[in-house]
């Protein structure tokens, strides 16, 4: 035990000096330290475990709002593992921690718990060698896999960090979930606690660095409503609807920074030969840009409600068809700078790992940090993808030990220091 302690001090002087460095040459004398190199060891020989993992987890539905029954056997998972504190929050977020010499610096890792598929959706995962096959079985099972893999590689090297790791299985990640799990953990959970934020989400050496911001709506178009031939003449909300779409079709946004919008989901009325008294439609806008998200939000905006004076005016019942915009996403955006000491971290440990990684951009749990200025990125777990957020979601095994090992050598990286990186 006592030369075990001398190799994991040992270890904790050179990662230092390398954090500080935030050279490459650095990572890869790291990598001979005897207690790194047996956790990636652990990494790899553990990576049966990894994936029998994924696919327990993803056999447990998880639709969004309805994460809990997953929670729980994370929680059980955590508390089999030793980590301490475990517990979950307030919305839902299952978290433990594998305490460091100090409580600080503290970095949180996350996986998400939830899925896009509703309930009753068959989550039987299938496999044919190292073909997995099944909802959600690369986003976000195989990061709620590499989550717990983490943990045991390190507690089989028995590796003593000298800040606080905290594990997070969090809820709220897709859809309209609106980060409600990342907007809980920073600003009730562990407000003012979290020095660094890493979350595995989908599959391969990827690492995302840039914040893809959305604004979505629930525009609801109001009328009285009445009979398809008797009552004609009455301005109609779904024509209004109609009117708003085909205007939001004809927006202009700037190609740099990267900006979308996208009406995904319609509804209303109560039959073919009725006037309806109600309609509406959800709209996505994306941008990693916030001026630009909110340029397009406007247009958005004023489409709308240019849709609803011309139905009125169309009848010449001003007042009669009404709108209710209701904002049911909000998903900030922003970046952690490419010369950040997080992410030429990252940039390093995959080089060390003989990987090369080029920091891209998305819509993640990373989004709400990177907007408090908490140093924060997103990685992939490893392994290949295909197909993620479709019932036909494939996942490829080959090498995928590469992702546990990667998202090892971050953890024991990026819980040195002091307690913020700036």
């Amino acid at each position: 035990m006592r030369s075990m302690r001398v190799l994991v001090a040992m270890c904790a002087l050179t990662i230092s000096r390398w954090a500080a460095a935030q050279n490459p040459g650095d990572v890869a004398r790291l990598m001979q330290d005897a207690a790194v190199k047996a956790a990636l060891d652990a990494a790899r020989t553990g990576e049966d475990q990894v994936i029998a993992d994924q696919i327990r987890f993803c056999e447990i539905p998880a639709p969004e709002f309805i994460e809990a029954a997953r929670g729980a056997v994370l929680k059980q998972v955590f508390e089999q593992l030793g980590l301490t504190n475990v517990r979950v929050d307030r919305a839902g977020n299952v978290l433990g921690d594998r305490p460091g010499r100090a409580a600080r610096p503290r970095l949180v890792i996350a996986g998400h718990l939830d899925t896009v598929f509703p309930e009753g959706t068959d989550v039987h995962v299938t496999r044919a060698g190292n073909l997995l096959k099944g909802p959600g079985i690369g986003d976000d099972c195989r990061g709620l896999g590499v989550l717990v893999g983490v943990v045991r590689a390190l507690n089989a090297a028995r590796v003593e960090t000298p800040g606080t790791v905290t594990f997070v299985a969090d809820v709220g990640e897709e859809g309209l979930g609106d980060l409600r799990g990342m907007k809980a953990l920073f600003d009730e959970t562990l407000k003012g606690q979290i020095d660094r934020f890493v979350s595995i989400d989908g599959t391969g050496i990827g690492l995302t660095r840039v914040a893809v911001g959305s604004h979505r709506y629930r525009m609801t178009f109001k009328g009285p409503g009445g009979h398809s031939f008797g009552a004609f003449g009455l301005a109609n909300p779904i024509h209004a609807m109609g009117r708003a779409i085909a205007m939001i079709a004809e927006i202009q946004v700037p190609r740099t920074p990267k900006t979308t919008f996208n009406v995904g989901r319609v509804g209303g009325g109560t039959s073919v030969n009725s006037i309806p008294f109600e309609g509406w439609f959800e709209v996505d806008m994306r941008s990693s840009d916030q001026a630009s998200l909110a340029a397009v939000d406007a247009r958005v905006q004023a489409a709308v409600d240019s849709a609803v004076v011309q139905e009125n005016r169309r009848w010449n019942h001003p007042g009669m068809v009404t709108v209710e915009k209701k904002l049911v996403g909000d998903r900030p955006a922003g970046n952690t700078p490419a010369e950040s000491p997080i992410v030429r971290t990252a940039v390093a440990v995959a080089g060390a790992l003989r990987r090369t990684v080029n920091p891209g951009e998305g819509s993640t749990d990373s989004n709400y940090p990177i907007s408090l200025s908490i140093p924060a990125i997103t990685v992939g777990g490893g392994g290949r993808g295909e197909g993620a957020h479709s019932l036909g979601e494939q996942f490829d095994t080959t090498d995928s030990w590469l992702g546990t090992q990667w998202v090892t050598l971050l953890a024991i990286a990026l819980s040195q220091g002091g307690a913020a990186v700036p």
